[in-house]
């Protein structure tokens, strides 16, 4: 049996919940297991070297480097060549992820600030951004205090919004490293584990209310097979690894916005109202009302109107996929312009409309292929394409291969 990961708690502070970002000092000297990591975090190495496996992807890391571990990243230090010595800023993901949303003009052709940070964790930098960062982690260092030393800062007016500029401009100084191509580490040679992309896009994925079937098609693995990973890794069941992922989310989602228990449902992935009480009630031996009541409204981020009519576009077009949507008629349909349109879900699904339109179809597609003898015109049609010359070359465009060669090479892995 494999080794079981571990899981860093969900709050960036163990001094208090509702804080935002905490800063810290820490040390690796010797090889680590699987952690999965609950809250996101930078690492900024200061001194040392090793082989640091982020995900799937093997890096060295040294002097300089600087990473980003997003939500339900599956981290492990393979070999320790000289001790790692760093300072860690963990923060909320919420606050900044929305606050980001709120801000970031993006095209339709851009790939997401945190989809970025997602595919490229690893940047080495150079002296003049050295200087940077080195700034902004002083910065935060003397706004919110060092963690380990239980060191209570009292803040000042204004602290929210300016530890959310501080963590924009490292994200920043982050993607342009990245847009650049300046001073990446070399993914080193050894394949990771392709599995370990499993929790994290349960969690993205929450409010599509996740399934084993779902994954299943995603992954191409047997129902049995993702539950039995999952309960190796984590020593959870499936259904259990939801619930603490979904309460993870809840908890954020009470400290710092307005939503109803209707509405958390739907973002989060329950059933109802009525579900969230009762999950939440059993992991966090309180019940719901209560620990709002307890904690309060940490701050209020983000245009919450809005935000809710971006998981409504996003179920709107994967109930009508088969239709003959344009972002102009789905633009209308919601009372918004088209550039509003690809701004939500660039921010919610990282694709502009006619990339996540094309991206339901031929997930639509692959499930026919797979699970029935359905003529490849007949699937084309049935998916929303009006020729299949159309269906063929989006189909190659995602998945590398024409529908007759998926059928016939792709199978569930048992």
């Amino acid at each position: 049996m494999q080794q079981m990961a571990e899981f860093q708690s969900q709050y960036c502070s163990n001094l208090d919940i509702k804080r935002i970002c905490s800063f810290d000092y820490e040390l690796i000297d010797e090889r680590t297991h699987a952690l999965y990591h609950q809250s996101p975090r930078f690492l900024y190495i200061k001194k040392g070297k090793a082989k640091f496996m982020v995900d799937t992807e093997l890096y060295e890391v040294g002097e300089n480097c600087l990473l980003s571990i997003l939500p339900w990243d599956c981290t492990e230090v393979i070999e320790v060549e000289e001790a790692l010595q760093y300072e860690i800023i963990k923060y909320n993901y919420e606050v900044v992820a929305t606050m980001l949303h709120s801000v970031v003009v993006e095209s339709s052709e851009d790939i997401s600030v945190l989809k970025k940070l997602e595919i490229t964790p690893v940047i080495t930098l150079n002296e003049n951004m050295n200087k940077e960062v080195d700034l902004i982690f002083s910065k935060i260092k003397e706004e919110v205090g060092i963690e380990s030393i239980m060191q209570k800062v009292e803040h000042e007016s204004y602290h929210e919004i300016f530890v959310c500029t501080l963590l924009a401009q490292l994200i920043t100084i982050f993607c342009r490293q990245i847009d650049n191509n300046r001073m990446i580490p070399k993914v080193l040679a050894e394949p990771g584990d392709p599995r370990a992309l499993i929790l994290r896009y349960i969690y993205m994925h929450l409010s599509d209310k996740m399934t084993l079937d779902k994954l299943s098609k995603k992954f191409y693995m047997s129902k049995s097979s993702i539950s039995k990973y999952i309960l190796e890794k984590t020593g959870l069941s499936f259904n259990e690894l939801l619930n603490e992922m979904r309460v993870t989310k809840t908890i954020n989602y009470l400290l710092y916005t307005d939503f109803t228990l209707e509405e958390l449902a739907s973002i989060v992935g329950y059933v109802d109202a009525a579900h969230i009480s009762k999950v939440f009630s059993a992991r966090m031996d309180d019940k719901i009302g209560n620990y709002r009541k307890t904690y309060g409204k940490a701050l209020q981020v983000g245009k919450i109107k809005e935000t809710k009519q971006d998981y409504q576009i996003i179920e709107y077009i994967l109930r009508n996929y088969s239709e003959d949507l344009t972002a102009q008629s789905v633009a209308e349909h919601f009372q918004i312009s088209v550039i509003e349109l690809n701004k939500a879900l660039l921010w919610q699904v990282e694709k502009n409309f006619y990339d996540f339109l094309n991206l339901a179809r031929i997930n639509k597609a692959c499930e026919f292929l797979l699970e029935t003898d359905m003529d490849i015109t007949d699937i084309a049609i049935g998916v929303g394409y009006n020729t299949v010359k159309t269906f063929r070359r989006n189909f190659v465009q995602l998945r590398h291969m024409a529908p007759s060669e998926f059928r016939n090479n792709v199978s569930i892995q048992e």
